[in-house]
């Protein structure tokens, strides 16, 4: 447990140093400092700011008391004090910290030795007695363990804590890590023994979703597990606690929330264009599973930093789930283990051959960008899997993410944009020849050859989390290439014909409402024209709007797709359409409470119906992020190939094995 605060310390660290956070104390008060990656700066940058926030909100609501109290439980090596006391917001306030002893000795030596610290707060002599471990006229440091809550009380009596004045509790991911019998305690004990007592919590949450099992998995590891999760697994849970232990107000949002309500506009802009980006789902998944809490008891005015900020809470209605399709791990009769990967994309080259291509995953043991391509192809009822021959294995993939591959004839395929790096510039288009004629029953056989192509378009495909759709304008074949990002732009609302045979862009009139830029959403071939659905915004936000570019005599036209109830807002899905029917799958979404699993939209009538992926006979976290689906329509199939991502500071979650779902059903009962 000591060691999880010591590694967030560092975590804090390098998120200051890179601008996140504005501290000049951590890197005093943190020994070694590592760069960490710039999800991990998000995580605990998200974290820092809903402190913060809170922690000012106290201060100002409480200005004009006389005397005031911080208590920080589990403080580890936070410089909460010197920020506060360095900003001048400590005229009337005393700071207690609490940690076990070895920890508050190593803090008390820290302050003592660096000059920049010592001059903030003056030593009044005070350590040495007791549990005090450092003593200053607005700062006591103590050495205590929080669960044992007589110690606790009888420290803080003897280091001055007064229960009569204003007093905020400040626990930052420290009381999970305690019996729930022993926190439950310490929550309704600040309750009981302070007359004006505010409470600030901060820690994780859903631990039964597929993140959530990988975030359970990372801290059992750790050997400092959980436990408040399995009795407080969400937002109102834990408001339930803080209620049943004697607290009159409390409020309570998770940290997608927080971040879209809480932080303004123009802030949420400065930290996006901190460092080059391209992790949102696993920012977005990161911030759905941890929440802060705030509740207070006899304050006058209230003490409410959330509410004052809080929409109509996503929270209010859960998904209505019309039923569920049940997963089976797909019966693959060879070696899988290429298709471990996510940002790839998967493409039927032939009835009942699927080629892969791209994407970070699992090569040889190892975890990297991904060279090699893999082929699936069904026979005689089962799957068998292998790596593709390439026929010039020397002419350069580039180890491409979020692109995309479109098949232009039985026998070549275009890949158009994707990545290696997000700070780089997008990659253009490659060619994949194949043969018109193999056997299709043996993977070894299938061969693929990398073929240069230098098109007039390719100043258009410089870009990844696009789509590629086939489109038909007069008889002709195009590839409607629509969205995504660059490196210089974090979203895109342009698009292009690109003619198939000429690989030239085509200027054609489209008309209509032009719908909002976005990356990371589906689309998909429909009546010769083409469907967009969903996406991540200009603002990092889903959406949830549905488009038709219908064709019509002189060019296009973007039409609106209404549906009922509204499709829920979510981006990195994938998506099909099958006899009227538009299925969108997997995702990520601000519903905290549930993960996306397939939705059916009726193109007809706009019914739009919600249906959960009942995972029981799968062993492993199915994430359907980053993943490619293809479906097979004679035996309305749908294949998950994939998926997964860099689960915060967790590690890499990569899904192990193809998945199947049958909508046979869904799709007659619909």
């Amino acid at each position: 447990v000591q060691d999880t605060g010591g590694s967030s310390a560092v975590s804090k660290c390098s998120a200051a140093a890179r601008g996140y956070i504005q501290d000049r104390f951590l890197r005093l008060l943190v020994g070694r400092q590592r760069r960490r990656a710039p999800l991990v700066h998000r995580g605990y940058y998200i974290r820092a700011r809903a402190v913060d926030h809170c922690v000012q909100d106290f201060l100002l609501k409480t200005q004009s008391h006389p005397r005031t109290q911080i208590l920080s439980l589990g403080a580890g090596f936070d410089s909460l004090y010197f920020r506060l006391k360095d900003m001048g917001l400590l005229h009337h306030t005393v700071v207690y910290e609490v940690d076990f002893p070895n920890v508050a000795c190593q803090k008390a030596t820290l302050i003592k030795r660096m000059k920049e610290l010592s001059a903030l707060v003056r030593d009044t002599g005070g350590e040495g007695l007791g549990v005090t471990a450092f003593s200053g006229e607005d700062y006591k440091l103590l050495g205590v363990d929080l669960s044992e809550l007589s110690e606790l009380e009888r420290a803080l009596e003897e280091a001055g804590l007064d229960n009569e004045v204003p007093t905020l509790f400040i626990a930052e991911v420290v009381l999970t890590y305690m019996e729930n019998s022993r926190s439950d305690a310490l929550i309704q004990w600040a309750a009981e023994h302070f007359s004006q007592a505010c409470f600030l919590l901060y820690e994780q949450m859903h631990p039964e979703d597929p993140f959530g099992r990988v975030m359970q998995q990372h801290f059992s590891q750790l050997n400092s597990a959980l436990h408040s999760l399995a009795q407080y697994p969400d937002c109102e849970a834990q408001q339930r606690r803080f209620f049943e232990k004697g607290w009159t107000e409390c409020s309570v949002m998770d940290m997608n929330e927080f971040f879209t309500c809480c932080t303004p506009e123009d802030e949420q802009q400065r930290v996006q264009a901190l460092e080059p980006f391209d992790e949102y789902e696993e920012w977005h998944l990161k911030c759905s599973h941890y929440f802060v809490l705030t509740a207070s008891n006899g304050m006058e005015p209230s003490w409410t930093p959330l509410l004052s900020n809080m929409t109509v809470s996503h929270r209010d209605s859960p998904v209505r789930m019309a039923g569920s399709i049940t997963a089976a791990v797909c019966a693959v009769h060879s070696e899988s283990s290429g298709l471990r990967r996510y940002g790839h994309y998967s493409v039927l080259i032939k009835p009942n051959v699927i080629l892969t291509t791209g994407g970070f995953g699992d090569e040889h043991g190892q975890h990297c960008r991904m060279r090699n391509f893999h082929v699936l192809i069904k026979h005689a009822g089962y799957w068998k899997a292998g790596c593709v021959k390439k026929e010039n294995p020397d002419k350069r993939w580039d180890e491409r993410l979020y692109h995309t591959v479109s098949c232009l004839s039985n026998s070549l395929a275009l890949v158009v944009g994707g990545r290696t790096s997000p700070s780089s510039a997008g990659l253009g288009m490659l060619g994949l020849k194949f043969p018109e004629t193999c056997n299709a029953s043996d993977p070894d056989d299938i061969t693929v050859e990398l073929v240069s192509l230098q098109p007039a378009a390719e100043p258009a495909a410089l870009r990844w989390r696009h789509t590629t759709t086939e489109v038909i304008f007069k008889g002709e074949k195009y590839l409607f290439l629509y969205g995504g990002r660059s490196a210089a732009e974090p979203v895109l609302g342009d698009w292009y014909f690109l003619h198939t045979q000429e690989l030239s862009c085509t200027v054609i009139p489209v008309e209509g409402p032009v719908p909002e830029s976005r990356h990371s959403h589906s689309a998909c071939s429909w009546k010769g024209g083409v469907l967009i659905a969903g996406g991540l915004g200009a603002a990092e936000q889903p959406l949830g709007s549905v488009f038709f570019l219908r064709e019509l005599e002189h060019g296009f036209q973007w039409q609106t797709v209404e549906t009922q109830p509204p499709l829920i807002p979510r981006y990195s899905h994938t998506a099909h359409v099958h006899d009227g029917k538009l299925l969108l799958v997997g995702g990520v979404w601000f519903h905290s409470s549930s993960v996306p699993g397939v939705t059916v939209i009726d193109l007809m009538t706009g019914l739009c119906l919600d249906y959960m992926i009942n995972v029981e006979h799968l062993e492993w976290p199915l994430m359907l992020h980053n993943h490619s689906s293809v479906f097979l329509p004679n035996e309305k199939e749908l294949l998950l190939i994939g998926g997964g991502g860099n689960c915060f500071s967790f590690g890499t979650h990569l899904n192990p094995e193809p998945v199947s779902l049958s909508l046979s059903n869904i799709l007659t009962s619909n």
